[in-house]
């Protein structure tokens, strides 16, 4: 079940908020919130930009930031990965 049991509107605005105050990606903002990725991209992406103009400049920015990022997040995982693999 959802935390997120109201409105369209209100739950971009939250979504929102909590990626900006967390700089969390769309993935951490899900598992918090207990909704897909799909949702919270397309509420934070699409319906937000309608809602709440402002916030939706502001999250756009951290998704750019994360996008760009995410090759590195990624080799990090396989690295941590590997590391462990090679400890057992």
């Amino acid at each position: 079940m959802s935390d997120l049991s109201f409105c369209e509107s209100e739950r971009c605005e939250v979504l929102a908020d909590y990626i900006i105050k967390n700089n969390a990606t769309v993935r951490s903002a899900a598992g918090k919130f207990g909704i897909s990725k799909s949702t919270v991209h397309k509420d934070v992406t699409e319906r937000l930009k309608n809602v709440n103009r402002g916030l939706y400049n502001e999250v756009k920015e951290i998704l750019e930031k994360n996008k760009a990022e995410r090759h590195l997040r990624g080799g990090e995982a396989t690295k941590m990965k590997y590391l462990l693999r090679k400890k057992k």
